[in-house]
């Protein structure tokens, strides 16, 4: 069981690293995505693309820190309770919130897996 969160928190690093990068590089469909349906402006979305490429990176250096994995899987609830929350005041319904829905239950997996283990 130990080595199946470990792998999940690898994933999940791999993929907060990759949708924060796409934020940074100025995606021009995350700019229109953040200015026009969800009312946030562009630095914004740069903001919460370092956010998610900080805490992937602290996911990722988790296998060799395990307390980084416990803070960044932590916030990264967070941050997808947030998009949850976005998507859904939007309008755009659970078809499309459902994404960042599974993203955060996979990092609560993460967080709650590294808390059981961390005790061993």
């Amino acid at each position: 069981m130990k080595w199946a969160v470990r792998i999940l928190q690898g994933l999940v690093g791999v993929m907060f690293l990759l949708t924060g990068f796409m934020k940074l590089s100025g995606n021009p469909d995350q700019i229109e995505a953040f200015n026009e349906i969800y009312g946030y402006g562009s630095g914004f979305m740069y903001v919460v693309g370092g956010i998610e490429v900080l805490l992937a990176a602290g996911l990722l250096l988790g296998f060799w820190r395990n307390k980084l994995v416990s803070v960044s899987s932590g916030a990264l609830i967070i941050v997808m309770a947030g998009a949850v929350f976005t998507h859904l005041k939007a309008g755009q319904g659970f078809g499309i919130a459902v994404t960042p829905l599974v993203l955060l239950v996979l990092s609560l997996i993460v967080f709650l897996g590294q808390k059981k283990f961390m005790k061993t």
